[in-house]
């Protein structure tokens, strides 16, 4: 089954009498439980992709499916819906928010997923173990460094099971072991729980653990 469809997706952006056509007629299917990178050079379309699939912009043309939802029919709360129930998110500038604790960073998506609050700290306590940051719960995003925070997205997007995480360079402030670790746990979870990953890299050690590489250039998937 299909976990995102995408048909003759393109993207347009237009400021003054400047017009940037960063997608073009994109079709692309990816099937529930791929584990897939999107690679290709800066201003080929991989971030806008990333954007368009987690529901965070609109396509200029074409439809886009997510989960059996086609996003352009949804209202925007059933398009909020939809994050918060299907998809995880990890964006390269971490949007972790200052005044939470790692650990109620973690927990913030399943607060408002209504999880009672025992069971939200005892999978927050967990999942931030396993990336490597026991002990620094109670640390606010400040006082960590940036890859500490990475850990922190990271944890936050796969800690409530989501059926499809969208990564944006999810390794690019870390150093190659703990990337590395970050993303053999990203892999156990697509295998154990059939998550489907797609990520946006340049990075050769994520692209060496992805199942499937797609090739975007100049806005159009490489063949």
């Amino acid at each position: 089954m299909a976990s995102v469809r995408a048909e003759q997706v393109t993207k347009i952006y237009r400021q003054d009498s400047i017009v940037v056509e960063a997608l073009k007629d994109v079709d692309l299917e990816i099937t529930e439980g791929e584990f897939l990178a999107l690679v290709g050079p800066s201003g080929s379309g991989k971030s806008t992709l990333l954007n368009l699939i987690g529901g965070l912009d609109r396509p200029s043309a074409g439809r886009l499916w997510v989960a059996d939802a086609e996003l352009g029919q949804l209202t925007r709360r059933a398009l909020a819906e939809l994050r918060l129930k299907r998809i995880g998110f990890v964006f390269q500038e971490y949007n972790l928010i200052p005044v939470l604790s790692a650990l109620e960073n973690v927990e913030y998506v399943m607060l408002l997923q209504g999880v009672p609050d025992a069971e939200r700290r005892a999978r927050a306590t967990e999942i931030l173990n396993e990336v490597g940051l026991a002990g620094l719960e109670d640390r606010r995003p400040g006082e960590l460094s940036g890859g500490q925070q990475q850990r922190v997205a990271v944890a936050r997007a796969i800690v409530a099971a989501p059926a499809l995480v969208l990564a944006d360079e999810p390794t690019a402030n870390l150093d190659s072991a703990t990337g590395a670790a970050l993303m053999d746990l990203m892999r156990r979870l697509n295998e154990e729980k059939r998550v489907t990953f797609v990520f946006s890299t340049h990075d050769p050690m994520v692209m060496e653990r992805a199942k499937r590489l797609v090739r975007l250039k100049d806005g159009h998937i490489a063949s």
